[in-house]
């Protein structure tokens, strides 16, 4: 599991590092760009893929694809916000 969960951790800490320049640069910004977290919609489909791709991933890949499904659902969560926005 150790280099799935460091590679995730990497790609969160790059998407965090990103927001705070980005937040420097433009104060209120990351309260518009963590505006996911917020939306019920979103989360709820995040959530439905959360489960799914969990189940995938552990019988798959077992912990590794549990990483890969966490992650994978909150890029959705955050397209689907997007797209309602």
């Amino acid at each position: 599991m150790g280099p799935a969960l460091l590679t995730a951790a990497v790609i969160v800490a790059a998407w965090i590092i990103r927001t705070a320049v980005t937040e420097l640069r433009h104060p209120g910004t990351a309260s518009v760009e963590w505006a996911f977290l917020r939306d019920t919609r979103a989360l709820a489909t995040g959530a439905a893929a959360a489960c799914l791709l969990g189940l995938l991933g552990w019988l798959r890949a077992g912990a590794e694809g549990l990483v890969w499904a966490l992650l994978a659902s909150v890029l959705v969560t955050y397209a689907v916000s997007k797209l309602r926005a």
